[in-house]
């Protein structure tokens, strides 16, 4: 069946700023961004258009893609994982999982990881941004992130102070399983109040979340097809190109001035003014890197002769974590599974979407908490997961780890996320076909911890620097990582024998009631299953030189007279949030700045 006249229209829109060519000549922009991913597609936007006499060059490894329904279909979040729209990168053996490695999708594709994401829409705690400016970035406070991350939003429905005029949409999802209703009731009760105004700062609660969909479309709203349709002319976009490196020119005064970049199959692309990396807080690092800059005993191994030392490139990886229970329910409810084990149901749900109509693939998850440690495992435990807190962080200096510390304190900052995932979405497996459970509906309560005290690095492969990088994110190298994520298994399973959510299942499913009860059996739980939630963040990291920074405040890379990064990279303390709308704010205040200086 053909796409709808209505979403074609739109799909045209986001491509036709678009040449998918491999070499655009021998060109001289004024702006060369690498990395048309979250960031870079909407900092190339705004750009073009604040700056509408410059010319802007957009670099995407990955292809367009404006047609594909894996990526438009909020119901088919998550099938383009592992698909030729990732990077599909891996860590390399957790030492601490038992030896396992651990996937770390990111997106090759036009819109980056926002045309992969489970369109999570949601925003930290005030306090949190403003740890951003307290460890040296000022203007990097609640004030300007929230202003920042208001411009990119257009939220139907939202509360007083949303985002009305941005390109990217937000909705509640129109979906609700009836099963799920029981969530916010059974919730509440473990003193954790219902939140409708969670964006504005104030995210400790439960709620439906919005999910970053256009409502007149039903349809994913990400980097790409809700930027670059207001892009103006002088921004091109070149897609299916790899860049190998940042070239650089000695100003004589200890700086290195960009003069462009070169592309991974040789053709040399000039920049007049700034190069501005936006390839994500995997590649990034790895490009500044293969260009000269970072740490000389890495630059060495990989006989790359060092431009700038820089010994944070690279290091501060920090990343969410997340664990699972998963539960069958009973006979009368059908959850989102349906679509994976009936093709005849899952094909008339497609209709009903291309149709424009209410369908099972508008569905996301909404269901969502935010929660302190206390109202997590009580007052006496939450001053022991502090002690183990401050056990793992020592005599350490670091500024991220001690504002880490400081937040545990702070009972607007969560610590712990629960979503409330419709349908199977564990590690065990969804029953295999021909089994008795097959075709059974189940629901999955997804927990997530913020703010792990673990943190590893990400640096080139010396023995073949084009090749993937080589990610060791060293996950729960400590016992409070280890601890937390025992208690959200723990808290999860409270909530699922909650009433009213208690009465919609029959059996849990993973890891099982009488399976897993005691600690030595969680702890070995969540060894075997702890996984990522794709957030990396923090390996170009915004911070003082001296404490390991990559950029200044202005985003600039130390060393350098004009190269910026923008991307999720730059993050110097997580948060607890999904960090597409931070990554959103981000890349508005890089345009702000990078205009300002132009004007």
């Amino acid at each position: 069946m053909g796409l709808p006249r209505i979403l074609l229209l739109g799909i045209l829109a986001l491509s036709s700023t678009v040449i998918a060519a491999s070499k655009p000549g021998d060109r001289s922009f004024d702006y060369v961004i690498v990395g048309g991913g979250t960031a870079g597609t909407a900092l190339a936007a705004r750009l073009s258009q604040g700056l509408p006499k410059a010319s802007v060059l957009l670099v995407e490894a990955g292809p367009a893609a404006p047609d594909e329904l894996g990526i438009l279909v909020p119901g088919r979040k998550g099938s383009t994982l592992g698909t030729r729209y990732d990077w599909n990168f891996t860590t390399i053996p957790q030492m601490h999982l038992r030896g396992r490695t651990v996937g770390v999708n990111r997106g090759r594709v036009l819109g980056g990881s926002s045309a992969l994401n489970l369109l999570c829409w949601d925003r930290a705690a005030a306090a949190e941004y403003d740890a951003w400016a307290e460890v040296g970035n000022p203007g990097w406070d609640w004030r300007a992130m929230e202003a920042a991350m208001t411009r990119a939003e257009n939220y139907t429905g939202g509360p007083a102070g949303s985002g009305r005029k941005g390109p990217v949409h937000a909705v509640i999802n129109r979906v609700i399983p009836a099963h799920q209703q029981g969530w916010i009731p059974a919730v509440e009760k473990f003193g954790i109040p219902a939140n409708n105004d969670s964006l504005e700062g104030r995210p400790i609660g439960v709620s439906y979340q919005p999910s970053s969909i256009d409502p007149t479309r039903y349809v994913r709203s990400y980097s790409a097809n809700a930027y670059l349709p207001i892009a103006g002319p002088n921004l091109v976009v070149l897609t299916d190109t790899q860049v190998f490196k940042v070239n650089f020119k000695g100003t004589g005064t200890k700086k290195q001035n960009a003069i462009g970049i070169t592309l991974a199959n040789g053709t040399v692309i000039r920049a007049a003014r700034e190069v501005i990396l936006s390839a994500g807080a995997v590649q990034t690092p790895n490009l500044l890197e293969l260009s000269g800059i970072g740490q000389g005993a890495v630059l060495a191994a990989a006989n790359i002769t060092q431009l700038i030392e820089l010994p944070g490139v690279g290091e501060n990886y920090q990343d969410h974590l997340r664990v699972q229970v998963s539960y069958q329910l009973r006979d009368n409810y059908t959850s989102f599974d349906v679509l994976r084990s009936n093709a005849t149901v899952a094909s008339i749900e497609l209709d009903k979407w291309l149709a424009g109509k209410v369908s099972l693939y508008d569905y996301t998850g909404s269901g969502f908490l935010f929660a302190n440690w206390e109202q997590v495992v009580g007052g006496a435990n939450a001053s022991a997961m502090a002690a183990l807190a401050r056990a793992a962080v020592g005599n350490s200096s670091d500024v991220g780890q001690r504002k880490k510390l400081e937040q545990l304190a702070d009972a607007t900052v969560p610590q712990v996320e629960v979503i409330f995932s419709d349908g199977y979405t564990g590690v065990k497996g969804y029953p295999a076909v021909g089994t008795a459970l097959y075709g059974k509906s189940f629901f999955t309560l997804i927990a997530g911890l913020m703010h792990p005290l673990s943190r590893g690095n990400v640096h080139l492969n010396v023995s073949n620097p084009l090749g993937k990088p080589v990610i060791d994110p060293r996950f729960l190298d400590n016992e409070y990582d280890i601890q937390a994520m025992m208690a959200m298994a723990k808290f999860s399973r409270q909530v699922a024998l909650s009433e009213p959510l208690r009465s919609v299942w029959t059996a849990e499913y993973e890891p099982g009631l009488h399976i897993v009860q005691t600690d030595e059996q969680w702890r070995d739980y969540v060894l075997n299953t702890t996984l990522s939630v794709f957030h990396p963040v923090g390996t170009a990291a915004m911070l003082p030189r001296a404490d390991g920074g990559v950029v200044d405040s202005e985003l600039v890379v130390y060393g350098t007279t004009n190269v910026r990064v923008v991307d999720a990279s730059v993050i110097p303390v997580q948060i607890s949030a999904h960090i597409q709308t931070a990554v959103y704010g981000i890349a508005e205040r890089a345009a702000e700045i990078i205009m300002a200086k132009q004007r």
